[in-house]
C-alpha cells in the first residue's frame, strides 16, 4: 500500500463501519432538516409581515444567489482554518486585491469581467504560497496571537497599499451585455446569476479536489492527523502552503465573479470578512461543504432581515444568527463536537 493510499484509508469515511456511516449521515441530515424548518419559518414570519409574497420570493431569490458567492469566499477560509489552525485576518483584503487585478485587467485591456477569473485565481494562488512561506510558516506564527497579528497586519498593508495606488475614489467593473429577467415574478440580473453559478461550480471543483485527487487526500490526512500524515510520507509543510494557496485562490475566484457586483474600494474586504467569518463559524470551523450551506444561510438572512426591520442594517440580522449558534452550538451546524 502506498503513502497515499495509507492516508486514504485513515481519512476516507468509506472505510468507516456502516453503522458509523449511518449514524453521521443521519446526524447531519436531521440538522439540516432543523435548519430548512427555521428557514421556511422565517419566510412564513417575512409574508405575514410584508403582506406581498412577490417581496418576500425576491428577498429569497436574491438571498440564494448571494449566498452561493459567500460560500466560495468561506470556503478558502475555513479551508486554511480546518488544514493550518490559521484565523486568517487577512482573507478580505487579499479578496480586494484580485478585485482591483480584475479591475485593471478590464479598464487597461477591456478583458470581458469574467475572464480576469483565469488571470486573478492563478495570481492570488501565488499571492498566497508568497504569504504562508514568507510569513506564516516560521516557529514564530505558530501561536494564535502571532498569526492575529500578522494577520492584521498584512490586512492592514494591503489596504492602504491599494489607496496609495488606486486611490480612495470608487470604481465598478461593467459587464457587457447585462440583462434581467423573471424567475416567476422575482427580477434576477445576469451578473448575479452568473456569480452564483460560477461559485456553485467552483465550489463542486474544490470539493471534487479534496475528496478525489491525490492531493486532497494529502490535504485531508493532514488536516486530521497531522503528525501521522508526516509519518507515512507526506510533506505536511508543502501541503499547508499549497492548502493557504488554495483557500487565497477562492478569495480571487470571488473576486473576479462578485466584480461587476459591488462598488470596487480598497476597503472592500472588510464587509466580505466580517460575513465570510460568520458563515465559516456557522458551517463548522474547516467544513467546506458547511461554509458553502452557511453561505446560502447567511445570504437569506440578510435579505429576510430587511423585510423584518426595514431600512436598517442587514447585517442586524447575520450578528444575531452568529450569536445564537454561538450559544446554541458553539462547533456550527455541520461542525463536530471536540472531546
Amino acid at each position: 500500500m502506498s503513502d497515499i493510499q495509507t492516508a486514504q484509508a485513515v481519512v476516507d469515511p468509506d472505510t468507516a463501519p456502516p453503522a458509523r456511516r449511518f449514524a453521521v449521515d443521519r446526524s447531519f441530515l436531521g440538522r439540516a432538516g432543523v435548519v430548512v424548518v427555521v428557514l421556511v419559518l422565517a419566510i412564513v414570519v417575512a409574508l405575514l409581515r410584508s403582506h406581498s409574497g412577490l417581496v418576500v420570493w425576491q428577498s429569497v431569490v436574491t438571498g440564494i444567489l448571494t449566498g452561493g458567492l459567500y460560500g466560495l469566499i468561506a470556503m478558502g477560509l475555513t479551508l486554511i482554518f480546518g488544514v493550518l489552525d490559521i484565523v486568517n485576518f487577512a482573507h478580505g483584503a487579499l479578496l480586494a486585491v484580485a478585485m482591483f487585478i480584475s479591475f485593471g485587467l478590464v479598464d487597461s485591456t477591456g478583458m470581458h469581467p469574467y475572464l480576469t477569473l483565469l488571470i486573478a485565481t492563478p495570481a492570488l494562488f501565488l499571492v498566497g504560497a508568497i504569504v504562508y512561506r514568507g510569513l506564516l510558516s516560521g516557529s514564530g506564527a505558530r501561536s494564535l496571537e502571532n498569526q492575529l497579528l500578522i494577520t492584521l497586519g498584512l490586512s492592514l498593508l494591503l489596504e492602504n497599499g491599494l489607496l496609495m495606488f488606486f486611490g480612495a475614489e470608487p470604481k465598478s467593473i461593467k459587464l457587457p451585455g447585462e440583462f434581467q429577467f423573471s424567475l416567476f415574478g422575482a427580477v434576477v440580473a445576469g451578473s448575479r446569476l452568473y456569480a452564483f453559478l460560477g461559485a456553485i461550480a467552483l465550489g463542486g471543483v474544490l470539493f471534487w479536489l479534496l475528496r478525489r485527487t491525490r492531493l486532497g487526500t494529502a490535504i485531508r490526512a493532514v488536516a486530521a492527523n497531522g503528525t501521522g500524515a508526516q509519518l507515512v510520507g507526506i510533506n505536511v509543510r508543502r501541503i499547508h502552503m499549497v492548502t493557504f494557496a488554495i483557500g487565497t485562490a477562492c478569495a480571487g475566484a470571488a473576486a473576479a465573479l462578485a466584480g461587476p457586483l459591488v462598488t470596487v474600494s480598497p476597503t472592500l474586504g472588510e464587509q466580505f470578512n466580517i460575513t465570510a467569518f460568520v458563515v465559516v463559524v456557522l458551517g463548522g470551523m474547516g467544513n467546506v461543504v458547511g461554509a458553502l450551506i452557511g453561505g446560502l444561510l447567511i445570504g437569506l438572512v440578510e435579505q429576510l432581515t430587511t423585510i423584518y426591520l426595514g431600512g436598517q442594517s442587514s447585517l442586524l440580522g447575520v450578528f444575531v444568527v452568529f450569536v445564537l449558534v454561538l450559544f446554541l452550538r458553539p462547533q456550527g451546524l455541520f461542525g463536530r463536537k471536540t472531546s
